[in-house]
């Protein structure tokens, strides 16, 4: 079994930079993918970015792209998601997920999940 653990978020004022980790323990392979989450209050969930195991691939979201970069220490078992030139709209719940395929976009196709953490954009 692999355990997520997603940490970092908190309330920051429109502008600012947040970074987000995401620590992954339990059994974990290499050639697993990580990707990360939004969920709105009463939205579904949104992909933000994924990373592939050897970090030479990733991928953002459109509306974010640009303020985002996703990278990963995995002699920590970790990813990070740093954020900048945060607005109001990013306000959600960011969750990471793994799965052992590529860094692909869709939720429905990553098996192992994190609880989350919140992120609050003060305007």
């Amino acid at each position: 079994q692999v355990q997520l653990v997603e940490s970092g978020g908190g309330l920051v004022q429109a502008g600012g930079s947040l970074r987000l980790s995401c620590a992954a323990s339990g059994r974990t392979y290499r050639g697993h993918a990580t990707g990360w989450f939004l969920q709105a209050p009463g939205k579904e969930r949104e992909f933000v970015a994924a990373i592939a195991w050897s970090g030479g691939i990733t991928d953002y979201a459109d509306s974010m792209k640009g303020r985002l970069t996703i990278s990963r220490d995995n002699a920590k078992n970790t990813v990070y998601l740093h954020m900048n030139s945060l607005k109001s709209e990013d306000t959600a719940v960011y969750y990471c997920a793994t799965r052992s395929g590529a860094p692909i976009s869709d939720p429905s196709l990553y098996p192992h999940w994190g609880q989350g953490t919140q992120v609050t954009v003060s305007s």
